[in-house]
């Protein structure tokens, strides 16, 4: 399945920090058929650092999109079945407006002129999208992790438009160990003398500062299994210790990989405004609890959790399962036994594929049954 990214401008969108954006520009992804009744749309919300190429192959790169292992004929979201959309959010740096994009007033790049965003704000963006398509109605909502909080998000602000939510290794709000890993990166990349106040985009970008931190981020999304399994206390490519500080062990190597490979698609700023939106997330502002949240929801839920994850650990799923369980809403909950930390929804598919098939179908007979 050969995929093009499509592009679309909406003249502005307010924010919650109080400033308009204006114009806006959305990069979005579609896979499937919508039918003629508009009823089998399913919104994917992508986590940190994916985008709008969730599925098939970019016509651009010739290179898979991020969740191709469950977007397609016959997979979990069932491109034969359902029609499928994923956009780049707000702040991002895949084709909608974000820290990188050009300023109309100035004609150069916002840099920390962007303002300052949140999950909110990146669902009002989804919103305006969804109702260009045509569509009054959202069969699911789906997203791990940053994701996940966009799904959360949608059900709450939206509830007459969402029929069903999959937050995936996900949180209602963040915790202060979740802020203080975005904080160490945040500092490791406004540490990097090449930052340069934000104002980079005509010299040499701070690269060194983005792939600290791109490593940071890498070690929360595995586990100590995985990292034993596939690390160990290997050599890389040596027998004995170099006494020195150049690469000893498979896993620096892996953890420098990883990161130099970040620098050369994502934007230093938009790390900062993404990992600043997911630390202002929570859902019980305003209200004062998760079942005041939620005292308005109509989704059907289908909450999933991992054993090994502990950036977003299964007890966070959980408050938002006994929150909605309090209010005797239509809510699934499965926390699936995995080594892969994190990462577990991005690689570990087959029992996630197989529970979300299932949750879509009787969801979808729901529907078409009324």
């Amino acid at each position: 399945m050969i995929v093009d990214t499509q592009y679309v401008r909406f003249d502005s969108l307010p924010l919650d920090c109080g400033a308009t954006l204006s114009p806006v520009d959305v990069a979005y992804e579609t896979y499937g058929t919508l039918n003629k009744e508009r009823t089998n749309a399913i919104l994917i919300l992508h986590a940190f650092s994916g985008d709008a190429h969730a599925a098939g192959l970019s016509r651009t790169d010739g290179k898979p999109g991020w969740w191709d292992n469950m977007i397609g004929p016959g997979k979990a979201f069932d491109t034969e079945r359902y029609f499928v959309i994923c956009s780049n959010v707000l702040g991002g740096c895949r084709g909608t407006t974000g820290p990188s994009s050009i300023n109309p007033a100035t004609g150069r790049p916002y840099g920390l002129s962007f303002p300052v965003i949140t999950i909110s704000d990146m669902v009002r963006l989804q919103k305006k999208l969804v109702d260009h398509l045509g569509i009054e109605r959202l069969l699911a909502v789906c997203g791990g992790s940053m994701g996940g909080m966009q799904a959360l998000e949608w059900a709450v602000a939206y509830p007459e438009m969402v029929v069903s939510a999959i937050p995936i290794a996900t949180t209602a709000r963040s915790s202060a160990q979740q802020i203080a890993f975005n904080e160490v990166g945040r500092q490791a990349i406004m540490a990097d003398p090449d930052w340069n106040g934000g104002d980079y985009y005509d010299k040499q970008p701070p690269a060194r500062g983005l792939a600290v931190a791109r490593m940071i981020g890498h070690i929360t999304f595995m586990s100590d299994e995985s990292m034993r399994v596939k690390f160990g206390r290997r050599l890389r490519q040596k027998e004995e210790f170099g006494f020195d500080f150049s690469v000893d062990f498979e896993v620096e190597s892996y953890l420098r990989y990883r990161g130099s490979q970040f620098v050369n698609r994502f934007d230093a700023n938009s790390y900062l405004y993404l990992t600043k939106a997911m630390d202002y997330f929570d859902l019980t502002n305003g209200t004062g609890s998760l079942v005041e949240a939620f005292r308005n929801v109509r989704a059907r839920f289908l909450v999933i959790s991992f054993t090994s994850d502990w950036l977003y650990p299964s007890y966070q799923s959980l408050e938002i399962v006994n929150a909605l369980r309090a209010l005797n809403r239509d809510v699934a909950y499965c926390e699936i036994p995995s080594n892969y930390g994190h990462d577990a929804f991005l690689v570990d598919i087959a029992e996630q594929s197989e529970i979300i098939r299932g949750f879509l179908a009787s969801t979808y007979r729901m529907v078409s049954s009324t």
